[in-house]
């Protein structure tokens, strides 16, 4: 499975993600850039501490792969 994982600053000096799964391959930079410097201007989420998103710090596309194993 595939996660994006928008990474902002925020006004209390931390780091907070939004991930998004199975994200439309390939990734449009500029369309993300672009969504989260709209998600920060519109004040569209905030931290149980008041905190909200201040700037964009960065984005990742993660791929995680998990194996099962059959014991016993």
């Amino acid at each position: 499975m595939k996660v994006l994982e928008l990474i902002f600053n925020t006004d209390d000096g931390k780091t907070a993600r939004l991930a998004i799964e199975n994200p439309v391959e390939p990734v449009d930079v500029e369309k993300v850039k672009s969504s989260m410097e709209t998600i920060i201007h519109n004040n569209v989420f905030t931290m149980s501490s008041g905190a909200a998103y201040s700037s964009v710090k960065g984005a990742r596309l993660v791929e995680r792969r998990v194996t099962e194993l059959t014991v016993g």
